[in-house]
């Protein structure tokens, strides 16, 4: 698990992860996490050399829970049952509008944050509340049971 005094700790946004809201689900997608932040974003990547917001999401759901996402975030955001935004839980994937023709996934982690594959961060956790992703905010879908 995350040690408090690791460099991941410093971050106040970073720091949230350990708020109370914990689970099952919410922990094995944050050890998944440790073995993919600062990945570089590589679009159609699929490794730890680059990665792309989908291929992230397959390797994300697929070590953590054994479940097999598509491949696109056009095909992932049919997956599951759409989740209104204030009902989201840990475990559910979060999706945006971030151009004409491009969209975006993450999946949510409690407290207003989310992983995803950030075109100018890499893997990183972002907070949905920031006006950048309410604005972009378009669905979410939950894929994994109770998302506990």
């Amino acid at each position: 698990m995350i040690s408090m005094n690791s460099a991941f700790a410093v971050s106040p946004a970073k720091s949230a992860l350990f708020h109370h809201e914990t689970g099952p689900l919410r922990s094995r997608i944050l050890d998944q996490y440790q073995k993919w932040k600062g990945t570089q974003y590589q679009w159609g990547g699929t490794t730890h050399r680059g990665v792309d917001c989908s291929a992230l999401m397959q390797h994300l759901f697929s070590d953590a829970v054994h479940l097999n996402l598509l491949r696109t975030t056009s095909e992932q955001i049919h997956r599951g049952v759409q989740v209104a935004q204030y009902r989201l839980k840990a475990g559910d994937l979060v999706f945006f509008q971030t151009g004409p023709n491009r969209k975006h996934v993450g999946v949510y982690i409690g407290n207003s944050q989310f992983i995803h594959a950030s075109s100018s961060q890499g893997v990183t956790v972002s907070t949905l509340t920031d006006d950048y992703w309410q604005e972009h905010y378009i669905t979410a879908r939950r894929v994994a049971g109770s998302a506990a």
